[in-house]
């Protein structure tokens, strides 16, 4: 993957990115300052949560998103050949309104309402299982964008995203990521859909 470039003129996933020439072998670029997550208390947004998920697939990489190195206030970051065999734990941010439109590191602009995520180091596109160890919950996202450059967080989900794991109010959430080869969640995602929509029928029993 030698010769990529990894260049945005605009606000990536969790920070606004410039240029910085001479740095690097190649080409990169480094966030003028980092996003800070929040907890919020009066989210207003919406969403359709019964949203389904994306089929992971086989895609080209990005010619923008996979430079073989990058850094970020310092510190160094290496993109993964391969998403295969990936698993991790960790936290998980979000990141919603102040980004939605704006470039993402693999060129198109982010949309808050899509189920998309940004990582450190899987090539991007990578399609990932998140689940949410603190309530259960589980998606699949498509990984299009870079970070998050916060402290020891390992995934920044779209707010389409967290929402779908209960996890928008407290504004992180111990989560495990792991990558997807295309098409192989396929029997777990019917089941866990036949689920989601028992789930959702009792609630409209309730009401």
């Amino acid at each position: 993957m030698q010769g990529r470039s990894f260049m945005s003129k605009s606000w990536s996933h969790a920070l606004l990115f410039a240029s910085l020439a001479g740095t690097l072998a190649g080409c990169s670029s480094v966030p003028d300052q980092p996003r800070l997550a929040r907890p919020l208390t009066d989210v207003t947004y919406s969403t359709d949560l019964t949203r389904s998920d994306p089929v992971p697939q086989a895609e080209p990489p990005s010619r923008s998103g996979n430079p073989d190195t990058y850094v970020v206030f310092g510190r160094r970051y290496r993109v993964k050949e391969t998403s295969e065999g990936h698993r991790e734990t960790g936290i998980a941010s979000w990141y919603g309104w102040d980004f939605h439109g704006r470039k993402t590191s693999s060129g198109p602009p982010f949309n808050m309402f899509e189920l998309t995520a940004a990582h450190k180091s899987l090539p991007i596109p990578t399609y990932a299982r998140v689940t949410n160890l603190e309530n259960g919950r589980s998606i699949v996202v498509k990984v299009n964008d870079r970070g998050p450059f916060v402290g020891e967080r390992i995934i920044d989900l779209s707010y389409a995203a967290a929402a779908r794991l209960d996890m928008l109010n407290q504004g992180t959430a111990q989560v495990e990521v792991v990558a997807l080869e295309p098409y192989q969640h396929l029997p777990q995602l019917a089941a866990r859909r036949a689920e989601e929509r028992e789930r959702l029928a009792r609630r409209a029993e309730e009401r």
